[in-house]
């Protein structure tokens, strides 16, 4: 089952900051999934491999 989406921000004080990526393609709004060699994104495809 998928994490909710609330998950990914954390509140700081009075700043919230988001603890995943958003795609460089797509732009804000689309959150690139975490996996374990890489980070890919599920709209466009954009994947970067982790070392």
């Amino acid at each position: 089952m998928a994490d909710k989406r609330s998950a990914y921000f954390k509140v700081e004080g009075s700043g919230v900051t988001l603890n995943k990526r958003y795609c460089p393609r797509c732009g804000a709004g689309v959150i690139m999934a975490e996996h374990k060699d890489r980070s890919a994104c599920g709209k466009c495809g954009y994947t970067e491999f982790r070392k």
